[in-house]
C-alpha cells in the first residue's frame, strides 16, 4: 500500500499528512461496505463546485451568469472528471471488489467518484489552498478552454448568416504562431455585406468562433 500512495503523491503533486485518507478515498464501496470513499467523493464534489466557481467568476469579470453556469457545467460534470482521472492513471491505484475487477460500462462513473474522493480528501488533509492548488492544476486547460460563449456565438451567426442571406459564414485560415506546445491561430471569418473579421484561439475551431463573436457584436445580432 505504502509504495502506491507514494506513487500517486507525486502524480497528485500532493503529499497527505494523514495517508488513511487517501488509502479511503481509492477504496470503491465494492472492496468496503463500510469503509469507502462515499462520503469523501460528496465532500469532494462540493469542493470542486466552489473552486470552480470561484476561478471562472475571477477569470470572466464581466461574462454574464448564465454562461458562467454552463462553463460551470462542462467543468464538473462526470465526463470531465473521468477524463482527468485517466490522465493521472487512477485506475491504477483503486480498491475494487471482485465484481468490478473489470472496469467496463460503470468505469468513468468509478474514475469520476474516484477523483472527487480525492478531492475531498485533500481538502481535510490540507485545507481549501491545497484542494483549490490541485484543482487549478488538473483542471487548467479545462478552464483555459472554456469556450461556450463563443460557441453560442458561432451558431448564432451561422443561423443569422442563413435567414438573411441564405449563405454560411465563410471562414478563412490564414496562420499559426507561438510555441510547439501552446500555438495561437488567427482565422478570418464573414458573411455577405459584412467586413472580414479576425479571431485568435488556441486551436482553429476556437479562433473561428472568436471571429464569429467579434462579428455578432459588431453587427449587433
Amino acid at each position: 500500500m505504502t509504495k502506491l500512495i507514494n506513487d500517486l503523491e507525486k502524480i497528485l503533486d500532493y503529499n497527505f499528512k494523514d495517508k488513511n485518507l487517501l488509502h479511503k478515498a481509492l477504496t470503491h464501496k465494492s472492496f468496503s461496505n463500510s469503509v469507502n470513499n462515499e462520503k469523501l467523493e460528496f465532500l469532494g464534489d462540493r469542493v470542486l463546485g466552489l473552486i470552480i466557481s470561484k476561478e471562472l467568476i475571477e477569470k470572466y469579470p464581466d461574462e454574464k451568469e448564465g454562461i458562467i453556469d454552463k462553463k460551470y457545467a462542462n467543468l464538473v460534470n462526470k465526463k470531465t472528471c473521468a477524463e482527468i482521472a485517466k490522465k493521472i492513471n487512477i485506475k491504477k491505484f483503486i480498491y475494487l471488489g471482485s465484481s468490478h475487477k473489470i472496469l467496463e460500462r460503470s468505469a468513468d462513473r468509478i474514475l469520476s467518484d474516484c477523483l472527487e474522493a480525492i478531492v475531498g480528501s485533500i481538502y481535510l488533509d490540507g485545507g481549501f489552498k491545497s484542494s483549490e492548488k490541485f484543482i487549478l492544476k488538473f483542471w487548467a486547460s479545462y478552464i483555459d478552454n472554456s469556450i461556450i460563449t463563443l460557441v453560442d456565438s458561432k451558431t448564432k451567426l451561422q443561423e443569422y448568416s442563413l435567414k438573411k442571406f441564405k449563405k454560411l459564414p465563410k471562414y478563412i485560415f490564414f496562420k499559426k504562431s507561438g510555441p510547439q506546445h501552446k500555438p495561437l491561430f488567427k482565422t478570418e471569418v464573414e458573411i455577405p455585406q459584412s467586413k472580414k473579421i479576425i479571431g485568435i484561439g488556441t486551436s482553429k475551431k476556437n479562433a473561428q468562433q472568436n471571429a464569429a463573436a467579434k462579428l455578432i457584436k459588431i453587427l449587433k445580432i
